[in-house]
């Protein structure tokens, strides 16, 4: 149950807090992490019979849910959502007034680890944050007057959630549920503890929450059901999802349910995670893959299991310990998701291009769960690298602007002192080194560190807000002067073998310090070693990031921060022309990242970019047709090729169906992009997440090329959010119509093409004030001005 319709937000969320006390639980011998139970923590109230409007608002260190008189408030999860804890804490609030009644009530809310102290990221640790939960709550009027809040007197004790932790799972024990805990009654209760520490003193980290909230927003119902072995069922979702499943039938008192959460199953049927466990730095062991729920039933009808207490990221679920007549068939997979608001659509001719652009939406919602996550499973972390390759894609699907200027405010303050950004936001250790030597090798990684200026250009071109720019400038600012500051302090060794005198372009020349550089490409074995010379891959992007953090700041209106910037790009673009590019257009260094990155960031001279991109084509030819790239480059690839005289070979690419491809992948079962391009073997076995965005960038192909909308690369003041956009199709070989519509912040725009009896025919329906220049494929040009408008030409392939 759900409390009702919204109300007007109080003007003050955060002042409602004053007369609020953080509590603790009492735990007195706490359990090891991934072991620890969810705490209860319970007060009650008196309220009038002719109360004002009411609203609970509430924060915590940890996840927490709100009961109010045995109904739960709201229908918002993980709560209050992940971010810098220790500078930046949201708030959330919710109306209850009808919720409260006549008299006494009480309120309950159920505290566990979640992202503060539980298991996080590819290593797993716990307790990134702090050793405590912790909450702090009210009940306010309107103004602000607290009715109830936390403090004195409120009491705990451990729940019926016996196990909670959001990367190993939860595990209820129904029969331990006594309803009385959430009306007043109950025994074994006692009194809260008072910590008092310096973080939970700091109120100024308090903010309001931000942004759309988790929420489940859809159920899916099995599409197998096997029983692989005696007591064991195998659910198929079919779709690979980010959430939990939700159990009706749990069986006769004291039945107990195993429920594990995987991508992919073995030979015999089973659910099989070993492609999703790590490896331990500390112990030299494989991690546990966690994604382990199980409930305890008590035999009582109408119970359900729906474990809110931890997400998981799977297709598959495997149910051991099943009784016989045990019905799955009412069983359901919750998407649980950041609830974003879908903008974009794409279709065509090809279903398997329609397939690839639902793909990739669905591995964008696994991995939106309050913070852009590079996967859903095995990490849930917020790798920068990942977002800054996927933002622009991700806003040609849905309405992502809120969404990561919440999490670049996370990445303002998780960066260090000195500029750098660590690899994942939020990032647990916050703004210092975490001592654990490859976390902190890695912090500041070329490609990765560039997200605190390439997300929020792409939130300008998409979104237009002076306001996010002017936000966003200062951690911006402080990455170039730090990334900067490494290429002029030091030469790689083998670099100073070879040239003792430096000359004078290496004082832009990035080829120190550890870079995770194009990662994961095809047939290569990933080396993160702090030697290898990744001068080309990072020289590109301190010239890409300064010169877009020049136009930023001249946007914010600091001229001299981007007088300061484009010096940086200027000297970056000229150490990396002659360090790597030769007069013939030919690199220093050869492979189709390299290629792809020259093309797209501008690094090559326009004159000879066409035989740039002609060498391109050459090398993937000589990978028999297929491309080579790897992280950073795959959503590049496509548009430099097509941008350059090679659109044929993007086409061939786009359609190609062996490893490594997109449509490879499709063919190989996945629903969702996976992190290596062999994420499965062809003998079925797996490695790595099978939900990953990043390599799903390309769709955004489908619609900047085969529909042919595309935004300014660098829109001026006015241009900005689709006020002007260049419309320039360039269908496959063998589609004949393709579509892409958008839901802009000027309305929605729609273009539309198809191919009949030797005719192009284009219908554009444009917002009122967005102009549009159109390049038909017969090269002729158009001015197009709102409205809908109809356009042909004689075409032929």
């Amino acid at each position: 149950m759900t409390a009702t319709a919204p109300m007007p937000a109080l003007a003050h969320p955060i002042s409602a807090l004053e007369g609020a006390v953080w509590i603790a639980p009492h735990e007195p011998d706490p359990a090891p992490p991934g072991e620890r139970p969810a705490h209860l923590l319970r007060a009650s109230f008196t309220v009038a019979r002719d109360h004002a409007p009411l609203r609970l608002v509430a924060t915590a260190h940890g996840i927490y849910e709100a009961f109010l008189n045995g109904v739960r408030v709201g229908d918002d999860e993980l709560e209050p959502g992940f971010s810098a804890y220790r500078k930046r804490l949201q708030v959330q609030e919710h109306d209850v007034t009808p919720l409260v009644r006549e008299g006494e009530n009480t309120l309950v809310l159920v505290l566990s680890d979640g992202w503060f102290r539980g298991r996080h990221g590819f290593q797993r640790r716990a307790d990134g944050f702090g050793d405590r939960t912790a909450a702090l709550a009210a009940i306010v009027g309107e103004d602000d007057a607290p009715v109830a809040a936390t403090g004195p007197g409120w009491e705990s004790r451990p729940s019926h959630i016996t196990r909670a932790d959001l990367m190993d799972g939860q595990a209820v024990d129904l029969r331990l549920l006594d309803p009385a805990w959430f009306t007043g009654g109950g025994d074994a209760w006692h009194a809260v503890d008072m910590p008092d520490d310096a973080l939970l003193a700091d109120r100024a980290r308090l903010v309001t929450a931000e942004g759309a909230p988790v929420r489940r927003v859809e159920e899916l119902a099995p599409v197998a059901i096997t029983m692989p072995r005696p007591g064991t069922a195998v659910i198929d979702l079919g779709q690979d999802i980010n959430g939990w499943m939700r159990l009706r039938d749990l069986g006769p008192a004291g039945t107990r349910l195993t429920l594990t959460h995987g991508e992919i199953l073995d030979a015999d049927g089973l659910v099989t995670m070993e492609h999703l466990r790590a490896f331990n730095f500390d112990t030299h062991q494989m991690l546990s893959a966690g994604q382990v729920d199980a409930v305890i039933s008590a035999g009582r009808a109408g119970d359900v299991f729906e474990p809110r207490h931890t997400t998981h990221g799977f297709r598959f679920v495997q149910v051991d310990g099943v009784p016989d007549g045990l019905d799955l068939t009412a069983a359901r997979g919750v998407m649980v998701e950041t609830a974003l608001a879908r903008t974009g659509e794409f279709a065509c001719s090809d279903p398997r291009l329609e397939r690839l652009h639902e793909a990739v939406r669905w591995s964008l919602r696994g991995n939106a769960c309050s913070v852009p996550t590079d996967c859903p499973q095995r990490e849930r972390s917020g790798f920068t690298g990942d977002w800054q390759i996927f933002v622009a894609t991700g806003a040609l699907l849905a309405d992502v602007d809120e969404f990561s200027r919440r999490w670049l405010r996370d990445l303002a303050a998780d960066q260090w002192v000195d500029g750098r950004i660590p690899t994942v936001v939020p990032n647990p250790p916050g703004d210092r080194p975490s001592g654990v030597a490859f976390e902190d090798m890695s912090a500041g990684s070329a490609g990765w560190g560039d997200a605190a200026a390439i997300v929020p250009w792409e939130l300008w071109r998409a979104y237009g807000s002076v306001d996010g720019l002017r936000e966003a400038l200062p951690a911006a600012l402080a990455w170039i002067r730090y990334a900067a500051g490494r290429a002029a302090a030091g030469r790689h060794p083998d670099r100073a073998a070879a040239r003792p005198e430096p000359l004078p372009h290496e004082r832009y020349l990035w080829d120190t310090d550890f870079h995770f550089g194009e990662w994961l490409e095809p047939g290569e074995v990933p080396n993160p070693d702090p030697t290898v010379d990744h001068g080309i891959v990072a020289t590109a992007f301190l010239h890409r990031s300064a010169h877009l953090t020049a136009l930023i700041a001249a946007l914010a209106g600091d001229d001299d921060a981007a007088a300061e910037c484009r010096t940086i790009a200027d000297g970056a673009l000229a150490a990396w022309r002659a360090e790597y590019l030769r007069p013939e257009g030919v690199l220093s260094e050869e492979k189709q990242a390299h290629y792809v990155r020259g093309l797209a960031f501008g690094l090559i001279p326009a004159d000879l970019r066409p035989a740039a991109a002609a060498r391109l084509a050459v090398l993937i030819d000589a990978a028999d047709g297929l491309l080579g790239t790897g992280f950073l480059a795959t959503g590049q690839l496509l548009p430099a090729l097509a941008d350059h005289g090679q659109a044929d070979v993007a086409h061939r690419l786009l359609v190609e169906t062996r490893l490594p491809s997109w449509l490879g992948m499709l063919e190989a079962g996945a629903t969702t992009m996976w992190e290596w391009w062999d994420g499965v073997a062809p003998d079925g076995t797996a490695r790595g997440s099978l939900n990953h965005y990043s390599k799903g960038a390309v769709i955004a192909f489908l619609h900047t090329h085969v529909v042919g909308l595309r935004l300014p690369d660098e829109p001026a003041p006015g241009e900005e959010a689709y006020r002007r956009v260049t419309i320039a199709p360039m269908p496959g070989p063998a589609l004949t119509w393709a579509r892409s519509r958008q839901l802009t912040r000027r309305g929605p725009l729609e273009v539309e093409w198809r191919i009949e009896d030797g005719r192009f025919a284009l219908a554009v329906d444009l917002p009122e004030d967005t102009e549009a220049q159109v390049v038909l494929p017969d090269g002729s040009e158009h001015r197009l001005v709102g409205g809908a408008h109809d356009l042909s030409c004689a075409f032929a392939r």
